[in-house]
């Protein structure tokens, strides 16, 4: 890693770090309910919202009925996107006149959005009216990081009460996310993307005279191209900082009018960790220990940080082959030589391998360079972030419970090895909630693994290959962990949009949200009940650095044991025939 990709690469975590705190508190001020400044302001149309959803905002829940509630509104919101997509060619906004969505598919665009998964195997621009995005697409951005950010405060709620009975109201958790902390933040953000030039229009598209005249595939010359464009700016930065990815066109950032400069770059790569890391302090603090709070953020960066630096040091490194060949790597006139295949070059490989290493960190999955186009252990990097379980910062609200789920094993293995309580904050940690937190934490990588191997094994799945061997078994290991990970990016070159693809993505995208969340709600019900037990000689600290690092270790060691032989089947491999080992 040169001096310049260590700069911007330290800038990036610097503005994550010093946002951290103030928006962590903010957001904890928010659902405690004691509304600081001028969010008071929008008390109102908390009320009027409660009014409209027929809901008694003092009404309390368990977490089973919290888990209904959940379950309910992600019913309800897919049945609803399904519609639109269906329907799509007999609503508005369609200048296009573009048709309904197919059956398989729209099944898993629906499943996707609300998931917060945002799996795209089709093109934004080509696919959705403007009345889908603008109702389908941005209803569900909204709605699936509130509801991640719901769970994580019932879980606290549950690791925080003594001997009670609820968790909270979910329909309060939800207007609460979505009111005073996804809408303010997504009108100043996108007011400042359409002011660094990204388009919020409803004009159907600009017909532009081409610099240099080209031919199509029959031979005709081509002078003019069509730009396809549309309701860009409202919709962008609420993808990013909800951790919800995909993107309005196919190759999302990569796309000028999606990321038009390094302005729009550097605020979109920060909204995507924003929020993720900041709910770390919102812990602490609703815990009243912000230590705790600023352990976990820790743990997470001291596994982020060096696998950053692997990926930005492999595409540094180049490609082997061309030097062979006597193929200079000209990358740009910033970052000289290294691997520029598949990447815009306004942003360079330091920024493109940033940008890959953060949107599979969180659960974002948007890209501005071709994850496909890495070479062998830069694309691996992306495929471990995913299958860690995005707990390094991870989606808004899943990655801070899902790292809550390897706190657990931690502690109870800690426990085991040293002859310490397992207890964390408090808490007794026993049978019951290692049970929940291990099948939270396998039911998303089994439906991985599963997926993997039916589709490297049938007719159907080895149908959508277009690279054989090691490459290929990456792309299709990467595939289905985007989508029991609910990452949504693509390794690309991967034909997924078929009805085999479409079905079994849509089992591992809906058990990878589910699977984990239900767990997540049990262990807040069991430890809602457990008596507060007082810190004593037999408690393990869980806020000084040898625990930070135990757990960081648990959380690499879970997805090494998982899968390590897939990796070495594929990236692996790859890289040692690139080498010409």
């Amino acid at each position: 890693m040169n001096a310049h990709n260590l700069v911007e690469c330290l800038v990036y975590l610097g503005a994550m770090l010093a946002l951290t705190k103030p928006l962590g508190w903010y957001m904890a001020k928010v659902f405690e309910g004691d509304l600081p400044g001028p969010a008071k302001w929008l008390r109102p149309v908390e009320n009027l919202v409660y009014k409209l959803w027929g809901v008694d905002p003092n009404e309390e829940m368990n977490w089973k009925t919290y888990a209904v509630a959940v379950m309910m509104s992600g019913f309800a919101g897919f049945l609803v996107f399904y519609a639109l997509l269906r329907f799509q060619h007999l609503l508005p906004l369609n200048p296009l006149g573009l048709g309904p969505v197919a059956p398989d598919m729209s099944m898993n665009i629906a499943l996707s959005f609300l998931t917060n998964t945002q799996w795209q195997c089709y093109g934004g621009e080509t696919t959705l009216s403007y009345f889908t995005q603008m109702v389908g697409v941005l209803v569900q951005d909204f709605i699936s990081p509130a509801v991640g950010m719901a769970v994580l405060v019932a879980l606290i709620r549950g690791m925080r009460g003594v001997k009670g009975k609820t968790v909270g109201n979910f329909w309060v958790d939800l207007n609460r996310g979505i009111l005073y902390i996804l809408l303010p933040l997504t009108v100043v953000c996108s007011l400042y993307l359409v002011s660094q030039g990204m388009p919020a229009t409803f004009k159907t598209s600009y017909t532009v005279s081409l610099v240099q005249p080209t031919k199509d595939a029959n031979g005709k010359e081509v002078k003019e191209q069509t730009i396809a464009t549309g309701p860009v700016g409202a919709m962008i930065a609420l993808k990013q900082m909800g951790t919800n990815g995909g993107g309005y066109f196919n190759v999302n950032s990569a796309h000028p009018y999606e990321c038009p400069g390094r302005g729009a770059l550097f605020m979109e790569l920060l909204l995507v960790l924003l929020i993720p890391s900041a709910l770390t302090y919102t812990f602490g603090k609703m815990m009243g220990d912000t230590r705790q709070g600023w352990a976990l953020w820790a743990a997470m960066t001291l596994i982020f940080v060096p696998l950053l630096w692997g990926c930005v040091a492999a595409e540094q490194s180049g490609n082997p082959a061309f030097d062979k060949m006597g193929i200079t790597q000209a990358a740009s006139t910033l970052q000289p030589g290294g691997n520029m295949e598949g990447k815009d070059v306004r942003f360079g490989i330091a920024s493109s391998a940033f940008w890959a290493t953060a949107v599979t960190a969180t659960s974002n999955g948007s890209v501005n360079s071709m994850h496909d186009s890495y070479t062998p252990l830069g694309g691996l990097v992306p495929l471990v972030m995913m299958k860690l379980g995005e707990v390094i910062y991870g989606g808004v609200g899943s990655g801070m419970y899902g790292m809550m789920v390897f706190v657990i094993i931690a502690v109870f293995l800690a426990g085991l090895m040293v002859g310490r309580t397992p207890e964390y904050m408090g808490k007794k940690i026993e049978s019951y909630e290692v049970k929940m937190a291990s099948i939270a934490a396998l039911i998303p990588l089994f439906f991985v693994l599963m997926a993997s191997a039916i589709a490297v094994v049938t007719k159907a799945g080895l149908a959508g290959l277009a690279n054989p061997g090691p490459h290929g078994l990456s792309e299709v290991l990467y595939a289905f962990a985007s989508e029991g990970n609910n990452n949504g990016s693509a390794f690309a070159g991967l034909t997924c949009n078929t009805p085999f693809y479409d079905v079994l993505g849509s089992l591992c995208i809906f058990f990878g949200r589910y699977g984990a969340i239900l767990p997540v709600l049990a262990i807040a019900g069991s430890l809602l009940k457990k008596k507060h037990v007082p810190e004593g000689a037999g408690t393990l600290p869980t806020h000084t650095p040898l625990f930070v690092s135990f757990l960081a270790g648990v959380v690499v060691i879970v997805g090494a044991l998982t899968f390590f032989p897939a990796w070495s089947l594929g990236p692996i491999v790859e890289h040692l025939m690139m080498r010409g080992a």
